[in-house]
């Protein structure tokens, strides 16, 4: 049996030796693949190195993939009662403000009509039955809430193992991620002040049984009511395509209700809220992709994949592709550019300048609830990532995750490809040619049409059974 030391030798001179994100073919001595029809070709022989680097990808057992690492910043990620109540609040929609967009026509592609409160929740666009990602919106591109985004909402399928959230990384624990949504005009047009009233108005007694006394937020004289119709970003302040002129209520710099609040209520309301981020992110720790076939293959089960899967796993190895897609859940949670030119999604949104991770990671180091911050449990340094990249990464996001890829309607952080095998012919060219903020880190890779089929296969194979049905519903 080979030793961890060596497995860890052998994985070590494998990453140094492959360029970033699948840029170049070869590992030592390869084994085989013959060419011919895709349908008769020989099973590839995996050289000792590469059956190392197989197990790196997966490290527990044919039917386990490792739980999320512990999370400091959140005291009660791991406790059921803030799962189960977390679980409650990612389904309810009475959080949110009016929908402002006039594409919230009513139809199955919107969550209601223009105008209307309570009808976005975390599930409206991490829909359990797809995966936990928005496959609902016209064009399954970016994403409609109150108004359309600017990138789509992906998976939250093994989000409890990142520890940078969103496509650029302006997010550093689950816990604060929901202030994104909650105080963003275009995703649930609700704010901070009239979250914590509608928690302590309806939740109060499971919050206080988790996290302590609440303050009394039905204490007017304190805390004035906002009501959801006025929210977020007024109406009034809006056109059709949600500019919002500053007109808000209810969240830190509206010169309103909550500006009028003193420092110390201030920090209560900011308290409870964090309390509703960490209950979900307790729950959102539970969603997994889960062990499949690929799984079954590396722990001994040699017919679990087809002779194509295979071949298209060793066409994984041999060209890099594990160097970004990485570890257990295939990726190294790091962001790159991959030299992917804007198109047209939606109808008429075309993202030319969105500078990614190198102003999401500014956005992280200066956000006042970040796990360096006063409402976080512990901090375990993973801010020093951003620190080192601010700035450096334009253009560049996240590595998603491979696992149960296949299931994903598009891709990409616009979702401008539409298909798993045009992402492989992406990758296989290298990337665009132009077009694209950054510097490109591809280089294209000599792969024929069998090649490609095989390595489409294998991402195919990655599919586990996803979240538990318990976890699906409220």
């Amino acid at each position: 049996m080979t030793s961890p030391r060596r497995i860890a030798t052998i994985v070590a001179g494998l990453l140094h030796a492959a360029c970033a994100a699948c840029g170049s073919s070869g590992t030592s001595a390869p084994g085989p693949i013959e060419t011919g029809d895709a349908g008769t070709q020989a099973l590839p022989i995996f050289t000792d190195e590469e059956r190392a680097l197989l197990a790196t990808l997966s490290p527990v057992s044919a039917t386990e993939l490792p739980p999320p690492p512990p999370d400091v910043s959140n005291a009660h990620a791991d406790d059921p009662r803030a799962a189960a109540l977390g679980q409650k609040l990612f389904f309810d929609p009475g959080f949110s403000g009016r929908l402002l967009d006039g594409d919230n026509d009513g139809s199955t592609h919107a969550l209601g009509r223009r105008g209307e409160t309570g009808k976005v929740a975390c599930a409206g666009c991490h829909l359990p039955e797809h995966d936990f990602l928005d496959a609902r919106t016209l064009g399954q591109s970016i994403s409609l809430g109150s108004g359309w985004g600017r990138r789509r909402a992906p998976s939250l399928l093994d989000v409890g193992q990142a520890k940078l959230l969103m496509w650029d990384g302006r997010h550093d624990a689950l816990y604060n991620q929901p202030f994104g949504p909650l105080e963003s005009p275009v995703e649930m047009n609700s704010s901070r002040l009239f979250v914590a009233e509608q928690l302590h108005a309806r939740y109060r007694d499971e919050l206080e049984a988790i996290f302590g006394a609440m303050p009394p937020m039905d204490d007017h004289a304190r805390f004035p009511v906002v009501s959801a119709d006025v929210t977020g970003c007024s109406p009034a302040g809006v056109d059709t395509k949600v500019a919002c002129d500053g007109a808000l209520h209810g969240m830190p710099l509206d010169h309103a209700e909550f500006d009028a609040l003193s420092p110390a209520d201030q920090d209560a309301v900011t308290r409870v809220v964090v309390d509703f981020g960490k209950s979900i992110a307790a729950y959102e720790r539970k969603l997994t992709c889960g062990a499949g076939r690929f799984d079954a293959f590396v722990h001994g089960k040699p017919d679990a994949l087809s002779a194509s899967e295979q071949r298209g796993a060793a066409l994984f190895l041999r060209n890099g592709c594990a160097t970004c897609h990485s570890g257990a859940f295939f990726s190294d949670q790091r962001f790159h550019d991959v030299g992917l030119a804007p198109k047209l999604v939606a109808v008429t949104f075309l993202d030319a300048d969105d500078e990614g991770a190198s102003a999401g990671l500014v956005a992280a180091l200066a956000d006042p609830l970040s796990t360096k911050g006063k409402f976080s449990d512990g901090d375990d340094g993973r801010l020093s990532v951003a620190s080192s990249s601010a700035g450096s990464l334009r253009g560049a996001f996240r590595t998603p995750t491979l696992r149960c890829v296949s299931r994903r309607p598009t891709f990409m952080h616009t979702g401008q490809i539409d298909a798993l095998e045009d992402v492989v012919s992406f990758f296989a060219r290298g990337g665009d040619p132009a077009g694209f903020l950054g510097k490109n880190e591809l280089h294209a890779l000599a792969l024929g049409a069998d090649e490609q089929r095989d390595l489409l296969a294998f991402l195919r194979a990655l599919d586990g059974p996803g979240a538990a049905v318990s976890l699906r519903a409220p």
